[in-house]
C-alpha cells in the first residue's frame, strides 16, 4: 500500500511538472492552443514515466531512509524520461511543438520534487523539522567519538524524544569544528568536562565500537572525573551485523573496562578441525562450557553432544540452542564425567572426534578442606575416565580446559587440576588421541567468581568484601577464552599446555571499586571491607611456574609451556588405584598425597600460608 502511495505521488509529481514548466516558459500565461497541447499531452507524460519509474525499480528505498542512492535512482530515473518524452513526441503526430524549454524544465523540476520531499519526509521522521519545538522535553547528551558509529547515533537520536545530541568530541585535530549531522564537533576527549559543563550536559554516550579497550576506559575515567553519567553503543560485531542499531544504547558494563581486543581466529582451520564432526563437551551447561558450544556452532559441526552432571543447566543450554540454533544438530546428555559407564555408552554410541573437557570443581576455599578428596577425585578421575574413553572410541582430539591455579598451585583445587594436566601428558605417548591442555585465569562473569558476588554485595548496599588490598587476578571475557580454547585445541599436536595471554593483573579492591561506580555510586555509598585471604588463596596467580618456560606459537595470545614432564610411566595407575582405595581422606592425607605427584604444590602450599599469615 506504502509503494502504491509514493507511486501516485511520482506520477502527480511528473504531472505537476509538465504543467509547470509550460507555466514558467510562458511566464504564467499560457496561449490557448499550448494549454490544449499540454492537456492533450499530459496522459502520454504520465504513462512514460509511469513505466520508466517501475522499470527502474524506483521504489525499493524506504522514504525514512533517504539517502544518496535513492536520490541516484531518482536522477537516472528522470534522466530516461527526459529523454524518452521527446523522443516520443518525435515518432507521433502531435500538431504544434512542444517548446524545448518544456523538455528541460521538466526534469529538473520533477527531480527536484522528488528528491526534495523524500528528504523533507526523512527529516520530519527524525525530528529535524523543529527540533526545539517538537523535543523540548529530550535530555542533551555529548558524543565521545566522531567516527561512522558516532554519525550513525547522531542520526538515529535525531528522532528520539529522550535524548538530544548537542555536542560531539574526537581526539581527531583534523575533525575539530567541523559537524556531522548539524552537530559541533567542539575538540577532543580530554575537554569532555569543560564542553559538558559549558552546554549543561550531564550525559556522555562514548561511541567507539571500533577503538581499543584502553581507548574506551580513557573515555569512561574522564567522563567519571567530569561527573557524567555514561553510555555506550553497542560492539561494533553486533552493529554491522543487524542484531541492533547503533541507537541501542546500554549502560557502560564491566567488560568495557577490563575486556580485551577482539581474538583473530583462524575460521578455515577451524572449520576443518570441527566442520562436519561430531564434539562432545563437557561441562556444557557451565559458563565456559556452554560458550565453547555456542563457538563451536558456528563452524557447522555434524553433531554438539552437550554433557552435564547438573539437570538445570543442561536443559538451560539445550532450550538455548533448540530456541536460537536450531539448525545444530545437538545431543543432551545427562551423565557423571567420573561415571565409567555412563561416559563408555555415549562414546560408543555418538563416537566423537573431537572432545572439551571442561567440567571439574573450580571453587577454590570449598575444595580446601571438607571437600578436599572430591576435588581430586572429580577433576582427575573425570580427566582420566573420558581421556581413555576417547582413546578407545579413536577421538582426534582431547582437549582439556585447565587453570592458572595449576601453576605453583597453592590449594587442593589448583593441584588436583595440575595432576590432571600430568595425566592426560602420561596418556599422550604412542596415542592415536591427541591431548592438548589449555591453560587460562578468572573469566567475567562465570558462575562462583567475584563479579557477580560484587554485584549482589552492590544491590544490598554492602559492604562489598575483598580478601587482601593488595589481592590480584588475570581475568578475561568467557567468549575470549572459548575462542582462544578452540584455536588452541586446533593448533595442538598432543601433549602441549597452552597458555593464553591473559594480559595484564588487575587488583580485585580496583574492580570493587570500578564496579561500585559503574553502578553510579561511590565509596561513600558503598563500603569495602577486607577480610583475609581465604584457604589457599594466593595473593597472585601465576600463568606459569619458575621453571616453565614458554615457546611462542603463530597466535599472538597463545603460548606453549615447557612444563615439567611427567615421572614414572604408572602414575595413571597408581592414582587410579588410590581414589579406588583411598583410605584416609582428610585434607592433611590428601594433601600429602597431591604432593607426592605434584612436587611443585608444597612450595606454592608454603607460600601461600605465609602470605596469609601476613
Amino acid at each position: 500500500m506504502r509503494r502504491l502511495i509514493v507511486f501516485a505521488h511520482d506520477l502527480a509529481a511528473a504531472g505537476l511538472a509538465w504543467v509547470a514548466a509550460f507555466w514558467l516558459r510562458f511566464n504564467f500565461d499560457v496561449p490557448d492552443e499550448y494549454r490544449n497541447l499540454m492537456l492533450e499531452l499530459l496522459p502520454w507524460v504520465l504513462g512514460i514515466h509511469a513505466a520508466i519509474f517501475l522499470a527502474l525499480r524506483l521504489y525499493r528505498g524506504l522514504w525514512r531512509y533517504a539517502s544518496l542512492p535513492d536520490l541516484q535512482r531518482i536522477a537516472i530515473a528522470v534522466g530516461v524520461a527526459a529523454l524518452a518524452v521527446p523522443a516520443a513526441f518525435a515518432f507521433v503526430h502531435i500538431g504544434l511543438p512542444v517548446p524545448r524549454t518544456v523538455y528541460v524544465l521538466t526534469p529538473l523540476l520533477l527531480g527536484l520534487a522528488m528528491g526534495a520531499d523524500r528528504l523533507a519526509y526523512r527529516a520530519w521522521r527524525e525530528g529535524r523539522l523543529m527540533p526545539l519545538i517538537t523535543r523540548p522535553q529530550a535530555t542533551p547528551v555529548l558524543v565521545l567519538g566522531a567516527g561512522n558509529a558516532a554519525a550513525g547515533l547522531v542520526r538515529e537520536l535525531a528522532a528520539s524524544q529522550q535524548w538530544r545530541v548537542v555536542g560531539m568530541l574526537d581526539d581527531d585535530a583534523k575533525k575539530h569544528g567541523a559537524e556531522v549531522g548539524g552537530v559541533k564537533i567542539y575538540g577532543g576527549i580530554e575537554r569532555v568536562g569543560e564542553t559538558a559543563l559549558s552546554l549543561g550536559v550531564l550525559q556522555a554516550v562514548i561511541a567507539m565500537p571500533s577503538a581499543t579497550h584502553q581507548q574506551r576506559k580513557r573515555a569512561l575515567d574522564l567522563c567519571a572525573r567530569a561527573e557524567l553519567e555514561v553510555m555506550t553503543v553497542p560492539a561494533m560485531s553486533d552493529i554491522v551485523s543487524g542484531r541492533v542499531s547503533v541507537s541501542a544504547l546500554r549502560a557502560v558494563e564491566l567488560d568495557d573496562l577490563l575486556g580485551r581486543d577482539p581474538v583473530e581466529l583462524d575460521d578455515a582451520a577451524l572449520h576443518s578441525f570441527l566442520g562436519g564432526k561430531t564434539v562432545l563437551v563437557t561441562g556444557a551447561g557451565g559458563s565456559i562450557g556452554s560458550e565453547l558450544c555456542r563457538q563451536i556452532a558456528r563452524y557447522a559441526p555434524a553433531r554438539v553432544v552437550l554433557f552435564d552432571a547438573a539437570e538445570f543447566a543442561l536443559y538451560s543450554i539445550e532450550q538455548e540452542f533448540r530456541d536460537r540454533l536450531p539448525r545444530v544438530p545437538i545431543v543432551p546428555v545427562i551423565g557423571d564425567a567420573k561415571d565409567e559407564r555412563r561416559v563408555g555408552e555415549v562414546f560408543a554410541r555418538y563416537r566423537p572426534q573431537v572432545v572439551f573437557h571442561a567440567a571439574a570443581y573450580k571453587h577454590v576455599p570449598l575444595m580446601e578442606d571438607e571437600n578436599a578428596f572430591q576435588a581430586v577425585a572429580n577433576n582427575v578421575l573425570s580427566t582420566v575416565t573420558l581421556a581413555r574413553a576417547a582413546q578407545g572410541a579413536g577421538a582426534a582430539k582431547f582437549v582439556l580446559i585447565s587453570t592458572d591455579k595449576a601453576v605453583n598451585p597453592a590449594n587442593v583445587m589448583g593441584a588436583s587440576k595440575r595432576l590432571a594436566e600430568i595425566a592426560c601428558q602420561a596418556l599422550q605417548p604412542g596415542s592415536r588421541t591427541q591431548f592438548v591442555i589449555v591453560r587460562f585465569g578468572n573469566v567475567l562473569g562465570s558462575t562462583g567468581s567475584v563479579v557477580p558476588r560484587f554485584h549482589e554485595q552492590i544491590a544490598r548496599g554492602g559492604p562489598v568484601t575483598v580478601t587482601h588490598p593488595e589481592i590480584q587476578r588475570y581475568f578475561m571475557s568467557i567468549p575470549e577464552a572459548a575462542q582462544l580454547v578452540l584455536q588452541a585445541g586446533m593448533m595442538g599436536n598432543g601433549g602441549e599446555i597452552y597458555v593464553l595471554d591473559m594480559g595484564e593483573p588487575v587488583k580485585i579492591v580496583e574492580l570493587a571499586r570500578q564496579m561500585i561506580r559503574l553502578s553510579g555510586l561511590d565509596e561513600d555509598d558503598i563500603r569495602i571491607e577486607f577480610t583475609g585471604l581465604r584457604p589457599g588463596e594466593k595473593l597472585y596467580e601465576e600463568p606459569l611456574s619458575d621453571v616453565e618456560k614458554t615457546l611462542p606459537t603463530p597466535h599472538p595470545k597463545l603460548r606453549v609451556a615447557q612444563a615439567r614432564a611427567p615421572q614414572g610411566g604408572r602414575l595413571v595407575e597408581e592414582v587410579l588405584a588410590w581414589l579406588e582405595e583411598p583410605g584416609d581422606v582428610t585434607a592433611p592425607a590428601v594433601r600429602a598425597r597431591l604432593a607426592g605427584w605434584v612436587p611443585e604444590y608444597s612450595a606454592g602450599e608454603q607460600a601461600s600460608r605465609r602470605a596469609a599469615a601476613r
